[in-house]
């Protein structure tokens, strides 16, 4: 049922189908930004949005209108405005369409003068003093569509991140990277040590995967000729939900043929950097009250120098699996029976080092062991090129030079296996035509993947993953 004068059932059936509008609060306020105090423009306008304040003073009355540009006031009078009384007895929250001359009151408050309104949508829950501010953090993010319109910076963070994401469209598309997309529903579960998500098809009655990640596909086209490709879309992880993680999320994943992880460092660092001058107006950010120098180069690192360098000792691979279980386990970490030493290095870096940095550091030359799709390092033994960024304690991105050998690639996938039948869940499985694509010959490619979520949680400033994304995945309110 209604709460407004409006709200009769056959009222809200005669609302009307559109609305003309001329224009918005925000390029009225800059068409007349120099209109004198109590002065009329002669310029009629059209405009559209919620009521948001209304205080009546006998036969006059003013409201604020908030659309998604800005507010701007509107000034109703018993003698000009059509159906005054209605008026003013609207709920908070109407939204109407109001026609009307601009002009500035005699405080010179910038306002529409309301010849004709109509009433676009009732809201038939109020708002109350939601308009305030909704400081709690589950109805800020069930009800987003309340969020929007309580709380402004949530509304500019989004506005950021549409931005962002056309921004690094526009830069990658400079650089001859063609956008293409592929399958979100993938008949094996790959590119990516995680998780998924099952589903089942049922025409061809055959179980499908969300993907975790698009690599394996982006791959075959370079395969099939494409140099530089990108997608910027959503993957599906079956994990648990953190101030970093959300179960789907949004990527960048690009390949460029013809290069090597060495590149992807110089194109990671300058496509942040160049995204930062434009957000942020400079590469040196805040991000929770610390300053973060994002300009180029960045530094970078092997995982074996910053782990030693965090635990003032020398950590190496080839101190061999007893020497490393050991130095995991005085860390608090259970060694699994099925790890090998470089997953124990990797874990060793996770719990010690991996959240002491600040500032953006390439985190270089990672265990084969735990790189199931990364080409081996043209020096090291048992290493692969392969790096991650971290910012602020998190990864950003992950990069590698691309394995291109079929024969390696299937000896890996069966390692893979052989670690999903030891109870690995996020292990991956064989991939057949994956590996006859590799066969056909991938030349030398470097591939890199971005989180955008986390992305744009740096340059909006978030630390909580929810504040990015416009409808996070939530336990339903019933469990709660």
């Amino acid at each position: 049922m209604s709460n407004s004068p409006n709200g009769d059932q056959n009222e809200i059936s005669d609302l009307p189908y559109s609305f003309a509008r001329t224009s918005d609060a925000a390029h009225i306020r800059e068409e007349f930004a120099d209109l004198g105090q109590g002065e009329s423009s002669g310029v009629v306008h059209s405009v559209a949005g919620r009521i948001m304040l209304l205080r009546t003073q006998g036969k006059i009355a003013f409201a604020e209108l908030r659309d998604f540009s800005g507010h701007i006031q509107l000034f109703a009078s018993s003698d000009a405005t059509e159906k005054f009384e209605h008026f003013v007895s609207l709920s908070l929250g109407t939204w109407v369409g109001v026609t009307g001359e601009v002009m500035t009151t005699r405080r010179g408050e910038l306002s529409i003068k309301i010849q004709h309104w109509v009433v676009l949508a009732d809201a038939q829950r109020g708002f109350g003093d939601k308009w305030h501010g909704v400081t709690d953090p589950d109805t800020r993010y069930r009800q987003r569509y309340v969020d929007l319109w309580a709380n402004p910076h949530t509304r500019e963070v989004f506005v950021q991140r549409s931005r962002i994401i056309s921004e690094m469209r526009r830069y990658l598309e400079a650089k001859g990277f063609m956008e293409v997309e592929t399958p979100l529903l993938h008949p094996i579960a790959g590119g990516a040590l995680a998780k998924p998500f099952t589903t089942h098809h049922n025409a061809l009655d055959m179980d499908l995967f969300l993907r975790i990640a698009p690599e394996l596909y982006l791959k075959r086209l370079i395969v099939g000729g494409f140099e530089r490709i990108f997608e910027i879309g959503r993957v599906f992880r079956n994990e648990g939900i953190s101030p970093r993680h959300n179960p789907e999320f949004t990527m960048l994943e690009l390949y460029q043929a013809y290069a090597d992880y060495n590149d992807m460092m110089d194109l990671t660092e300058e496509l942040v950097s160049h995204l930062a001058r434009l957000v942020c107006g400079s590469t040196v950010i805040n991000y929770q009250g610390k300053p973060i120098d994002l300009t180029p180069p960045w530094k970078r690192a092997t995982m074996e120098e910053l782990v030693s360098e965090q635990l003032g000792i020398e950590v190496r691979l080839d101190m061999g699996l007893g020497a490393l279980s050991a130095l995991a386990e005085g860390h608090g970490i259970n060694v699994g029976p099925s790890w090998g030493p470089g997953k124990v290095l990797l874990e060793v870096y996770e719990k010690t080092t991996e959240h002491t940095i600040w500032n953006p550091v390439f985190v270089c030359d990672y265990p084969l062991e735990v790189s199931p799709l990364s080409r081996d390092h043209r020096s090291k033994q048992d290493m692969v090129e392969r790096f991650e960024v971290i910012i602020a304690g998190r990864e950003l991105a992950n990069a590698f030079s691309e394995l291109t050998d079929p024969v390696e690639q299937r000896k890996r996938f069966l390692h893979q296996v052989g670690q999903s039948k030891a109870g690995d869940d996020e292990a991956m499985a064989m991939d057949e035509d994956y590996i006859r694509a590799l066969e056909y010959g991938l030349p030398a490619t470097g591939g890199l993947g971005i989180g955008i979520d986390r992305l744009v949680m740096l340059l909006t400033d978030q630390s909580q993953i929810r504040e990015v994304v416009a409808f996070p995945t939530m336990r339903p309110e019933q469990d709660r």
